[in-house]
């Protein structure tokens, strides 16, 4: 594989992606280049995104199925299986997260074979970091997508665009995790989620019965946005984890 991002240019991407604006949305990042891997998910986290990462196809395909994405940021040329089989199965299965095609090679051919399998757009490396978030934010904005900008529950309001969340007129200042797990619970309510669930969605790793990492953190939660202990919209299930009570 040819190289990614270019060492000179470190510095100056840095700076770039310090003055964006954060989303709390989730990513599949699968690169085989670990290095630039590493690189790109750092990146998208400064942005506020959620982003996992993967180096091989066929560990792309696993968790693309099994998990939802807001984007898909795949590179082409990978072990296990390349992104365009990935992205052609997972669209065969009705996946539909926006897809965007890294590589390393910049041939029509290779573009028109990537839009056909399914992608919304393509990026040749090697390439600044800011472009791939303008882009990333482009495929979010879409007319028609699958994502929903702003998520209401009663009037608790979560706009994933401008990362702002708000209680009647109050403006509520939440951290990245707290902005992810609440999305994750308004994206679907009534739905109980246990804590192994949010930890993968919200905190990347598998839950581990010995923290309480999950239930710290919906009480911080709950506290920030003045839920009512009465009649809370954060339900707890005993034993199970946590809901969003529909309203």
């Amino acid at each position: 594989m040819a190289d990614g991002l270019q060492i000179g240019n470190f510095a100056r991407i840095d700076k770039a992606l310090r003055t964006g604006q954060g989303r709390g949305m989730k990513l599949l990042v699968a690169e085989d280049e670990v290095r630039l891997a590493a690189f790109i998910r750092k990146g998208l986290e400064e942005q506020g995104f959620i982003v996992d990462v993967c180096h091989r196809g066929d560990e792309a395909l696993e968790l693309a199925m099994a998990r939802d994405y807001d984007v898909l940021v795949l590179d082409i040329m990978m072990p296990g299986r390349d992104g365009l089989s990935v992205l052609s199965r997972l669209r065969a299965a009705g996946r539909a997260a926006p897809a965007l095609f890294l590589s390393a090679r910049g041939e029509p051919e290779e573009r028109v074979e990537g839009l056909n399998a399914g992608a919304d757009d393509y990026l040749a490396k090697p390439f600044l970091m800011d472009e791939l978030v303008a882009r990333v934010r482009a495929l979010m904005r879409r007319p028609g997508g699958m994502l929903v900008n702003v998520l209401r529950a009663g009037d608790l309001t979560l706009d994933l665009l401008q990362r702002e969340v708000r209680r009647g007129a109050e403006t509520v200042e939440l951290t990245t995790r707290e902005f992810a797990l609440l999305a994750c619970l308004m994206r679907a309510p009534g739905r109980v989620f246990t804590r192994t669930q949010l930890c993968e969605r919200v905190w990347n790793y598998h839950h581990d019965p010995g923290t309480n990492v999950v239930d710290v953190c919906v009480q911080r939660l709950r506290k920030k946005i003045g839920d009512d202990p009465a009649a809370p919209l954060i339900e707890t299930l005993r034993g199970t984890g946590y809901r969003l009570r529909k309203i």
